[in-house]
């Protein structure tokens, strides 16, 4: 078989992301009456592509506010685009998030209203609650990112702590209708946690909030525990009326992009084999893979090779050095640790929206000789882990994935890539 590894894993990465693009699932979802006028918003990675799908589609009126992450944005004629800052949220985050509470504050039973949503949304589209500070909301955020809580988690607390998200966006625009097109980033593609769910209802508690604060030893100011136990802080639940005139509608999720994928391996002539949605520590998450990438090299299960191993989800990092680098980053510098150079075995792991973690690239590359390479210059590759410094690791080999922002986010996309070959002890 003659295929250039490095090159499939880069057009298997391309397929995933284009798979998910607002350009190609969005058109198909919007109403089938698109005259008459109509008020979108929204927030996320995806927002700003989402928002040129609508104007091109829609025949009447179109006005309204996005908001997408610094350097996510596009040229729309009709809906104002804003960037604000992600993970962390800023002052443009807060502005633009009272500015999109007024848009839909006084409307009626005649009015439309297309909320676009994508994971993001909730560190762009930022409004404390009553009482709570965007600085207060800045350090709980920060610590949550560094303390390995999964995203569920992490939307839970922010939930409780907005005036926006767990349903009381779409609470607000009653009794309008509200249309929300979703592009999920969050395993499960549960409604309530893409994007914390401003327009849907939340069955997750202020209890649960706190818990959660103390399960990660996160401390808080007096202002944010006095309202999380006030019953003021609890979302909308299931059942509210005022949600009764919200849809929601899924447009693309990580599965999609990991069948696409799938496709593309079978053209190149590689069986894939999909693993699906995970969650957990980017280390541990990695060695599972290493142990599943070491049966198929040494005894061909749970299938032959040549084959690719594909996966997503959003995994998390723990950080515990002083090193740079997301969670992909932190994915493959563990795989790396752990398969030491296992002949015919590559790999790629990176964020569909372009950026891993807060860094400059969505990615990087393994090859088999990766390990190697990097202990000549004089780089341990578990030194570099305890370190989390799998950008400073993968650069110094040359093999970051660099792709700007892609306007879309289905988050993590992991493929391995296995040759066929003899079989070697490891």
């Amino acid at each position: 078989m003659s295929v250039d590894p490095q090159q499939l894993l880069r057009e298997l990465f391309a397929t995933a992301i284009d798979a998910a693009h607002p350009q190609q699932v969005l058109e198909a979802h919007l109403p089938a009456d698109r005259s008459g006028r109509v008020i979108v918003i929204g927030a996320g990675k995806a927002a700003a592509a989402m928002a040129q799908v609508v104007e091109r589609c829609w025949q009447g009126e179109v006005s309204g506010l996005v908001v997408t992450r610094y350097g996510h944005g596009a040229p729309c004629e009709k809906i104002e685009v804003v960037e604000a800052a992600h993970p962390v949220p800023d002052a443009a985050g807060l502005a633009v998030a009272k500015r999109v509470l007024e848009l839909v504050s006084d409307l009626s039973e005649n009015d439309r209203v297309i909320f676009l949503l994508s994971g993001g949304g909730s560190a762009l589209l930022a409004l404390p609650a009553e009482g709570i500070t965007l600085a207060d909301k800045q350090s709980i955020n920060k610590a949550l990112l560094k303390s390995g809580a999964t995203i569920g988690e992490m939307n839970c607390v922010r939930k409780h702590l907005s005036a926006i998200k767990g349903g009381r966006l779409g609470k607000t625009c009653w009794p309008a209708t509200v249309y929300t097109y979703a592009i999920s980033d969050v395993p499960g593609d549960l409604a309530t946690v893409i994007a914390s769910g401003p327009t849907v209802a939340d069955p997750s508690t202020s209890a649960e909030a706190l818990a959660i604060l103390k399960r990660y030893a996160i401390e808080v100011p007096a202002s944010v525990r006095t309202w999380l136990q006030s019953p003021e802080s609890e979302t909308v639940k299931p059942g509210d009326p005022s949600l009764a005139r919200c849809h929601f509608q899924l447009i693309a999720r990580p599965q999609q992009s990991l069948e696409a994928a799938a496709v593309k391996c079978r053209q190149a002539g590689f069986s894939p084999l999909i693993l699906g949605d995970l969650e957990g520590e980017s280390r541990e998450v990695a060695k599972v893979h290493a142990g599943i990438a070491r049966q198929i090299v040494l005894h061909g299960q749970p299938l032959a090779a040549p084959c690719v191993i594909l996966s997503g989800g959003e995994t998390t990092v723990t950080v515990r050095g002083n090193g740079r680098g997301g969670r992909n980053a932190e994915f493959l510098l563990s795989l790396t640790d752990s398969l030491k150079g296992l002949p015919g075995v590559y790999a790629l792991a990176g964020d569909t929206d372009g950026i891993d973690g807060s860094e400059d690239n969505a990615g990087a590359i393994m090859t088999p000789d990766s390990y190697a390479r990097a202990a000549a210059m004089g780089l341990s590759a578990s030194d570099e882990l305890d370190n989390n410094n799998g950008y400073g690791y993968f650069e110094a080999l040359d093999a970051l994935i660099v792709t700007e922002p892609t306007r879309t986010n289905v988050n993590d996309f992991r493929a391995i890539l296995i040759l066929e070959s003899t079989k070697h002890d490891a």
